[in-house]
């Protein structure tokens, strides 16, 4: 299976995104001689293998489907989990907020069904490393199936272990944790963040931001943000635009820290301070 993003022709073994009527999403994967049945009708691969990307093609009922390869948020809108994942919305602020991009070393603590995890490996690319850190063998198992699905797999080191026992590396660029009690574990996240590093989390409730603000000024973290992202959709036609009846509103308070070194002040100074 390919994950294919750079292609102008749709390839067999490629993972493909299937968009019908209402906008109905189905992600799969092509192989010749196959067949893709659904309620609307059945698409033969073989169809489908050597198309331009985007062109539409018709089931035996001649219901329309869109053939595209998918984005980044198509996947994780539709990973297999076992658990609830971060959405897009959120993801794609902690990877801007922390500069996580080409050759950047990350960990995330809380592998869960993968969803963070895929997006980390995209962004780091082949010269990043992502350790991935969940205390729950069954969760880092699909974590790592979800990844191998995609080709991202060699990009990321999954480790089964409790975080209070601390991380393995060093100097990382940014560390991420999706855990019940961050507050719990700012000790080791500063010990495994490099000086000026980026810290990340995001929890549901006020009690657990209140809990981590706290942990990371004892823990010489500074400019800590909070924040939440709310995404409204609208009705994308021109004689009726307005807000869709539904928007993903709060999912999580975003709380963003990075590492910082006191620095001692001179003589000097401290007697202009006095003055």
């Amino acid at each position: 299976m390919t994950w294919n993003r750079h292609t102008t022709h749709v390839q067999d073994g490629d993972l493909i995104l299937l968009v019908g009527q209402r906008h109905k999403h189905f992600i799969i994967t092509l192989k010749a001689g196959m067949e893709f049945h659904t309620h609307r009708g059945i698409l033969k691969h073989d169809d489908l293998i050597g198309l331009p990307w985007g062109t539409q093609v018709f089931s035996h009922k001649d219901a329309p489907f869109y053939v595209f390869s998918p984005s980044l948020a198509d996947v994780l809108r539709e990973i297999p989990r076992n658990t609830q994942i971060l959405y897009p919305k959120d993801i794609g602020f902690i990877l801007l907020t922390t500069g996580i991009g080409p050759a950047s070393r990350v960990i995330e603590a809380g592998s869960g069904s993968g969803a963070m995890t895929t997006a980390l490996a995209h962004s780091v690319g082949t010269q990043g490393q992502i350790f991935s850190y969940d205390n729950r063998e069954k969760m880092s198992k699909l974590a790592q199936k979800n990844l191998r699905r995609l080709g991202l797999d060699e990009r990321v080191e999954f480790k089964v272990r409790d975080i209070e026992e601390g991380f393995d590396e060093k100097d990382v660029d940014a560390l991420f944790l999706d855990v019940r009690t961050p507050h719990d574990y700012i000790p080791q996240v500063r010990a495994a963040l490099k000086p000026g590093g980026y810290f990340a989390s995001l929890v549901p409730t006020f009690n657990q931001v209140e809990d981590l603000l706290l942990a990371l000024n004892q823990s010489q973290f500074a400019f800590i943000e909070v924040c939440e992202i709310l995404l409204r959709h609208y009705k994308a036609q021109s004689s009726r635009l307005r807000p869709t009846d539904r928007m993903v509103a709060h999912t999580g308070f975003l709380i963003f820290a990075r590492r910082v070194e006191k620095g001692t002040r001179s003589k000097s100074s401290e007697e202009e301070s006095r003055k």
